[in-house]
């Protein structure tokens, strides 16, 4: 019961999306709509992986500033987990409000700024605990430190000297350390103080009454006599009278000089209405923060007279009237709210099917195959889980375990570092992994995340394909050489199309590395290299001998090329339509000469596609255009998958056309290739 009820300022985890983690929100206000709902008015926090990299970096070099000042760094025995871990505690504030359902509550936790004296081994001890230090602008897009940091260090804190032994005489200059601004041991009695700050009062009084700006802001007596009461009358007037030795008729001559009574006005009297109503605005607004304040309401006024003008506005009646309505309004608004526990299911719950027996390479003997094709956990690589969730884009049909699926919605991360995460473990709402725990190893490109070339779509074929980079890591590299009888390389390769469980694999991989289990050395091989001086030698001993070449040039009296395309005749018949070849050649075909001794060969051009005949045969053929190919028309990538009869097909085929190529060559040919 206490668990589902959520008060005013209690830290909450909020859900908008099933897939995503979970939004961390502090309540500030419980409002009940006109149709009977509740929203939250709530603060926005942010997470690492929600801020760019380039502040994550500022951000981590504050932190590192921060260490380096310390005697007795924190972090220093900290592991790489812990480290990681760590960055998922770490949360960004912000000014930024927002009103969400209340029914999007998923549960409490707790977020405190980061104490310094404290080990940051206790915030990973907590569950549910997160921490800040800096707060987010996300319209600005900047980081700034927030206004309660704790300054500790020797930057802030001042020397406290040794204490002094009875009989000893401090050596230091009194007068340059302080200023001595009233002597409570003065010669004049205290009614004798008193009637001189009643005359100050007076004086103020007739200087407000002489003034014409006083008179219109303070047109009464009462509020005249009022305005010269405040402390800053008084403050002058004791000031005044230290300076002059406590001697009353000096001090009066000053209050009142021969050009007048001196007049001194505080914040109070120097703003105007309309400056005073700015003011409450924005402090209804922005609270006590007065940089905001003053960027965005007053730029004319300084820090300094408007934290003054705070304090002193708080002395006042209206502040006390504010202060009353504010309490009316917060007994009429909601205190908390009871949300019943969320048990609808979840839409990346991945359903579990039983029964069948794992195909997959790298999964043990005796496996069930799961939903997601035995992969393992991203996070854990655990292969055993009561319910499994999608995680991730669904190409990629990564998974996690119960456990870490938590870990992922509460902490935004993965419990281990992954590949699939970025060097600042900034991942987006749908993390893409930059290489796939199990993927097809053939072809495919669509595993590689290299887009597949679609030849039914002119529009689509006409991308070019992304060319990529597969980098195995060391990790996987040593996999490959201690794992060899799981992975089984060749078979793999006869089957392309059957995934790899790289989690399983790695899973063996580390069990036999904390068994001792050493995988195969390379093997090194050595090359006698030969020295310089003798490389030289040889050179020179065996000089290269290089063949004259004829160089060819066209004269005056050289023939013109040929056409490639045998040109149309522009006689009758190129009206008439479309001729045949004989007809365009003006020669019958029986009527052509036959050579016995010379075999025709295919011409294409300009040379001659088979090994027979000679090049004066190629003059009598059409010269053919080579076609260049179009990169619509082009094929998809494939593979040639050689079988039994296939083979025994195409070396038939070879076998043919080779005693068909045999007998068609002449004796007398056969006999000067022999000879």
């Amino acid at each position: 019961m206490a668990a589902n009820m959520y008060r005013v300022g209690d830290y909450v985890f909020i859900e908008n999306s099933s897939s995503n983690p979970y939004l961390i929100r502090r309540i500030e206000e419980l409002n009940k709509t006109a149709s009977g709902n509740v929203e939250a008015k709530v603060v926005c926090f942010y997470r690492r992986r929600d801020i760019s990299h380039s502040l994550i970096q500022l951000a981590d070099k504050h932190a590192q500033d921060l260490e380096e000042e310390k005697e007795s760094p924190s972090e220093a025995d900290l592991t790489d987990k812990q480290e990681h871990q760590l960055r998922h505690r770490e949360l960004f504030l912000s000014r930024q409000y927002e009103s969400l359902p209340a029914t999007h509550i998923r549960g409490k936790c707790s977020v405190a700024l980061l104490n310094e004296t404290e080990a940051v081994l206790s915030y990973l001890d907590k569950e549910d605990m997160f921490f800040y230090s800096l707060v987010y602008d996300p319209t600005q897009k900047t980081l700034l430190a927030d206004k309660g940091e704790i300054r500790v260090g020797p930057r802030f804190q001042a020397d406290v000297p040794d204490m002094l032994q009875e009989g000893d005489s401090d050596e230091r200059d009194q007068s340059k350390l302080e200023e001595k601004l009233w002597d409570p041991d003065c010669p004049l009695s205290s009614k004798q103080i008193d009637q001189f700050l009643v005359v100050a009062r007076a004086v103020g009084t007739f200087a407000r009454a002489l003034d014409c700006s006083s008179s219109v802001r303070q047109p009464s007596l009462h509020a005249s006599a009022a305005a010269a009461s405040r402390d800053i009358t008084l403050f002058h007037a004791m000031d005044t009278l230290h300076r002059h030795g406590y001697d009353l008729s000096s001090a009066l001559s000053v209050l009142v000089p021969s050009g007048g009574p001196v007049l001194c006005r505080d914040e109070m009297e120097e703003w105007s209405a309309s400056e005073a109503a700015m003011f409450e605005e924005a402090l209804e607004k922005y609270g006590k923060d007065f940089n905001d304040i003053r960027q965005d309401f007053l730029p004319w006024k300084s820090l300094t007279s408007i934290i003054e003008y705070y304090y002193m506005w708080k002395t006042t009646d209206r502040y006390v009237q504010q202060k009353r309505l504010k309490a009316a309004e917060a007994e009429s608004k909601l205190k908390q709210v009871y949300i019943p526990t969320y048990n609808k299911p979840n839409p990346n719950q991945i359903s579990v099917t039983n029964g069948k027996m794992a195909t997959v390479n790298g999964a043990g003997p005796g496996a069930y195959h799961a939903a997601g094709g035995g992969r393992a956990c991203e996070s854990c690589y655990s292969t055993q889980s009561a319910q499994w969730y999608s995680w991730g884009p669904p190409n990629m049909q990564c998974r996690l375990c119960v456990s870490c699926w938590m870990y992922w919605k509460k902490y935004g991360g993965l419990k281990m570092p992954s590949r699939a995460e970025g060097p600042e473990e900034k991942t987006p709402p749908s993390p893409v992994p930059n290489e796939p725990r199990s993927r097809g190893h053939g072809p495919r490109q669509s595993s590689h995340m290299v887009p597949v070339r679609n030849s039914g779509s002119p529009k689509s074929s006409t991308k070019t394909k992304q060319a990529f980079l597969l980098q195995a890591t060391r990790l996987t590299k040593l996999a490959r050489h201690m794992c060899r009888d799981i992975i089984r390389l060749r078979r793999a390769a006869r089957r392309p199309f059957v995934p790899i469980n790289c989690g399983a694999i790695k899973a063996a991989y580390m069990l036999r590395l904390s068994e001792g289990q050493v995988g195969r050395p390379p093997r090194i091989r050595t090359t006698q290299r030969s020295t310089l001086t003798s490389v030289l030698q040889f050179l020179e001993s065996r000089p290269a001998i290089h063949a004259p070449r004829s160089h060819r040039t066209l004269g005056l009296q050289a023939p013109p090329p040929r056409r490639l395309l045998s040109s149309l005749p522009h006689g009758p018949h190129g009206l008439l339509g479309k001729r045949s070849f004989h007809h365009h050649t003006r020669a019958e075909p029986e009527k052509r000469p036959e050579n016995p001794g010379q075999t025709t060969v295919p011409v294409q051009n300009g040379r001659s596609s088979g090994g027979g005949g000679t090049r004066g045969s190629a003059r009598g053929g059409v010269m053919i255009r080579k076609r260049r190919p179009n990169l619509i028309d082009a094929p998809d990538d494939s593979f040639f998958f050689v079988s039994r009869e296939t083979s025994a097909a195409a070396l038939t085929q070879l076998f043919t056309e080779g005693q068909a190529a045999a007998v068609s060559v002449p004796a007398e040919a056969r006999l000067s290739t022999a000879l």
